[in-house]
Parts: C-alpha cells; sequence; structure tokens
C-alpha cells in the first residue's frame, strides 16, 4: 500500500530529477522495495510524515532564510543599543550619574568623577573641615591622591549623543563642532543684531529672514538711538581700561603674589576663613582676609558660592595714605577673575577696608579656589600723591 502511494507519488510529481520532493518520494519507494517488512506499521507512516515535512521544507527554505537575515539584523541593532546603553552605565560620574563632558578623575579604587564633581567635593570638605571622600568606597581623595582616567575620557568622546537642535546623533567628540558650525537647525541671530533686530531662529531660515527683515531700512534717527546705547556700553568697558592705565603712570606702584591660607574661627560652630602672611609693598606691611559667603552659618548647604575679602594696612602711618587696589590671578592658576579698582584712604584709627567681593565669574570659579589648598593671587597698589 505504503509503495504503490510512493510510486504514484514518484510518477505524478514534478519530472524534474533534482526536485526535493521527486527525491524524497523515490527515495521512500526504493527503501520500501527491498524492504516489503516496512511497508506497514507505525514506524512507517512515522517516516512518511517525516519525508512529507522536509519535502514541504525545503520548498520555503529561501523565504525562511530571508526572514532569518532581517530578524539577525535587527537583533545586531538592539544588542549595539543595549551595549551603548552599558556603557552609558558604567562611565558615568558617580556623582552626578551623568557622562563626564571633559576631564575625568579618578579615585584610588578607580571609582569614576566628572571634573566638576570633583572639584565640588573638595570646595565641601574645605567648608566643613573634612577630609574629601570618594562616594562609592569612601577613600580619601585629593588633588594629589587622585589622577585623570584618560582612557575614559577618550572612550566617552566616541560615544553618541543627541544634538539638542536636529536630534541626529553624533560622537560627543565632534557634537560641539556640529552644534556651533554644521547643523542647520541651530539657533542664530540676524546679521542686523547690532541694530536692533531681535530674530533668532534656525540656522536654514537665516537667508530667508535678512532677505525680508526691515531694519536695514529704518531711518537714521532710529539708528542713531541703537548707536548711543552700543556706544554707552562701550564707554563702561573703556573706562575700566583707562583707569588702569592712569594708574600706571602713578609714581609709587607696588606689587607682590599673595598666598591665602584656610583657618577657622573659635566659635562653637567654627567657620572657614582666610588669611595671607605679612607681606610689604610700598615699605609699609599689610595683610589680606578672605571669608565664604560673607561667613554665613552653612555656606556648604548654598550652591551659590561668593569670596569677599579686606585689606589691612598693619604698619603705622604719619598721614593718610589713599591707594587704589586690585587683585588679579596668580600667574599658575587658571581660576577667571574680572578687574575690579577699589579706593581706600588708610589711617592709623582706620587702618581696614570693608569685606569688598572679590569679582569671580561665577560659583563653578569660586569652587576651584575653595577645592585648592591656598589661593593664590596677585595684588596691585597705587598710592595717590596729593
Amino acid at each position: 500500500m505504503m509503495a504503490a502511494a510512493a510510486a504514484a507519488a514518484a510518477s505524478s510529481g514534478p519530472s524534474d530529477p533534482l526536485h526535493p520532493a521527486a527525491a524524497a518520494a523515490a527515495a521512500g519507494a526504493q527503501e520500501l522495495n527491498n524492504h516489503p517488512e516496512l511497508e506497514e506499521g507505525p514506524s512507517s507512516k512515522k517516516r512518511a510524515r517525516l519525508e512529507a515535512e522536509s519535502a514541504a521544507g525545503s520548498g520555503s527554505g529561501s523565504g525562511s532564510a530571508a526572514a532569518g537575515g532581517g530578524a539577525a539584523a535587527g537583533g545586531k541593532a538592539g544588542a549595539e543599543h543595549k551595549l551603548e546603553e552599558r556603557l552609558y552605565s558604567v562611565l558615568c560620574c558617580t556623582v552626578c550619574l551623568d557622562l563626564p563632558k571633559a576631564s575625568v578623575y579618578q579615585c584610588t579604587n578607580g571609582h569614576l568623577m566628572c571634573a566638576g564633581c570633583f572639584i565640588h567635593l573638595l570646595a565641601d570638605a574645605r567648608l566643613k573641615e573634612e577630609q574629601a571622600t570618594c562616594p562609592n568606597c569612601r577613600c580619601e581623595i585629593s588633588k594629589s591622591l587622585c589622577c585623570r582616567n584618560l582612557a575614559v575620557e577618550k572612550a566617552v568622546s566616541e560615544l553618541p549623543s543627541e544634538c539638542g537642535f536636529c536630534l541626529k546623533q553624533f560622537p560627543r567628540s565632534i557634537l560641539e563642532r556640529h552644534q556651533k558650525e554644521d547643523c542647520q537647525d541651530r539657533v542664530t541671530l540676524c546679521k542686523y543684531k547690532r541694530i536692533g533686530c531681535p530674530w533668532q531662529g534656525p540656522f536654514h531660515e537665516l537667508t530667508a529672514h535678512e532677505g525680508e527683515c526691515g531694519h536695514p531700512t529704518k531711518t537714521g534717527n532710529e539708528l542713531m538711538e541703537i548707536l548711543d546705547e552700543m556706544d554707552q556700553n562701550h564707554k563702561k568697558e573703556m573706562q575700566l581700561y583707562n583707569s588702569i592705565f592712569n594708574l600706571l603712570s602713578f609714581e609709587k606702584i607696588g606689587y607682590t603674589e599673595v598666598q591665602f591660607r584656610p583657618y577657622r574661627t573659635d566659635d562653637f560652630i567654627t567657620r572657614l576663613y582666610y588669611e595671607t602672611p605679612r607681606f610689604t609693598v610700598l615699605n609699609q606691611t599689610w595683610v589680606l582676609k578672605a571669608r565664604v559667603n560673607d561667613s554665613e552659618r552653612n555656606p556648604n548647604l548654598s550652591c551659590k558660592r561668593t569670596l569677599s575679602f579686606q585689606l589691612i594696612l598693619k604698619s603705622k602711618v604719619n598721614s593718610p595714605m589713599e591707594c587704589s587696589f586690585l587683585l588679579l590671578k596668580g600667574p599658575y592658576d587658571d581660576v577667571k577673575i574680572n578687574p575690579v579698582i577699589y579706593h581706600f584712604a588708610f589711617t592709623n584709627e582706620n587702618n581696614e577696608t570693608d569685606y569688598m567681593p572679590l569679582p569671580i565669574i561665577d560659583s563653578v570659579e569660586c569652587n576651584k579656589l575653595l577645592a585648592a589648598k591656598n589661593i593664590n593671587l596677585r595684588l596691585f597698589i597705587f598710592q595717590i600723591q596729593k
């Protein structure tokens, strides 16, 4: 019975001898002819079913291969996506849990910290009079104990990051240049901004806007109002430089490098303050003092941090000594300080200036100073002759 079915399948199948169905049917018929005892029984039925399934599977092999290729490609993309996510979690800062944007520091046990968090930890420890520790393992950290991890810095620079304007992915190493120069969706200002145009929009719309901008057709009176305002701002900037140049023409000028060292008050709740050793300028003895956030109770709880200083004349003078003075950054520090000129008349009875703000740009720069072992600045004193 099975032999007849196999023979019928072979005779009615495709004429091509290489066709899988014909080959399977012919093989089954030959096996049954050689072994008649296999014609009936459960094993022979199972064999016939397997032969039919193999023949059907060979016909759909090409379609399943194509589907398998698509699934493999999708799986590869998913694996790459998961790899990036794992790298983000491994290379992130242990403090802010974000990928570092610049330098990367590590403690002696290898835990990573971005430069901003590292400096902030050192500054907080200085304010609390504590030893700074790693947030993960609590080992001691300092500028001498920690080192930069250049391998992590390079790895992070190659990770993809999304452009905030066009939302496309770019390696972090070229993202900044792309956002400033190449991105067609970056925010751009009109070239007529100097004469009052307030427009800002994506770069690819800039040409169309400038062709329609009405500010180039303003009247002379309107343009003069704008130019007057610009002149006022420029005048304020030039006033500072002219004042410095005038001070440089004085007969008695002195300057020195000063080093602020940290100390603690004797109060029940101690407060951090800085003081320099005594130094001599213009044949007089001076001292500088500084304090954080005007000696507020817990400056470590404040995000905004400032430094203020006072100049103290320690030696005795026969007549009032009128001076102009300013503090600038030291020759080996990278802190950013805006020059501000202060004036004071020193006498034996009034030998201390009020606390004046140290003109640091922002709290980040203040944290840099607090994180340092000492604060090194340069003091200029100009004596005004009567």
